[in-house]
């Protein structure tokens, strides 16, 4: 060997990279590998399996729960079918005005022969009437009051007199041959008075 030429390389121990290279690191045998392989995919495909049972039982709890009850309530048709409110009827109580006594038509005529005696109104308290002629004096009642006597030649005069006892509206009137006088009276003790006298030279006024 001379002393130009370099030593031959020597080949590297086992396990070691040659000289300038990386060394590779070692590697597991197979069977090594196989034992964490194999229970790794077996534990995977529990898991998958746990996955999907889960999945399925949220699944079917999903499906068994009961539908949600809706209740309606029927405010709303109640108040479309609602009855009408009630009629209010308010009555009002008013003090009627004391009823005017309308006077009563006298007769134009009295019957031939015959004197007509008449008294109308209201006399809530009462009233006394009298009528006849200068020499008949009766007494009457009640309202209203119609009475008739005998036409006399010799009779002076015929009137009626009513007198109330209180309040009332009264009319009273004396009928003769045709020709009749009217008389009235209102309230307290007022007197109603109807008279016809004979003339002188014949008929009533």
């Amino acid at each position: 060997m001379s002393d130009n030429q370099s030593p031959p390389a020597q080949p590297p121990y086992p396990g070691q990279a040659p000289f300038g290279q990386l060394p590779t690191p070692p590697q597991a045998p197979r069977w090594a590998r196989k034992r964490i392989v194999i229970p790794a995919a077996i534990l995977i495909l529990f898991i998958g399996v746990g996955i999907g049972s889960s999945g399925d039982d949220q699944k079917a709890a999903a499906s068994e729960k009961p539908a949600p009850r809706v209740t309606v309530t029927a405010t709303a048709a109640a108040k479309a079918k609602a009855a009408p409110a009630p009629t209010v009827t308010v009555t009002k109580t008013a003090k009627a005005a004391p009823a005017k006594a309308k006077p009563k038509k006298a007769e134009s005529a009295a019957p031939k022969d015959k004197v007509v005696f008449k008294v109308w109104g209201s006399a809530p308290a009462g009233v006394d009437i009298t009528y006849g002629s200068d020499t008949d004096n009766l007494d009457g009642h009640g309202l209203p009051m119609t009475k008739t006597l005998s036409l006399k030649d010799d009779a002076m005069y015929y009137n009626v007199s009513a007198q109330l006892q209180g309040g009332g509206d009264i009319h009273c009137s004396v009928t003769v041959d045709g020709k009749t006088k009217t008389g009235h009276a209102r309230g307290g003790y007022n007197i109603c008075s109807a008279q016809l006298s004979g003339g002188l030279f014949g008929g009533w006024n």
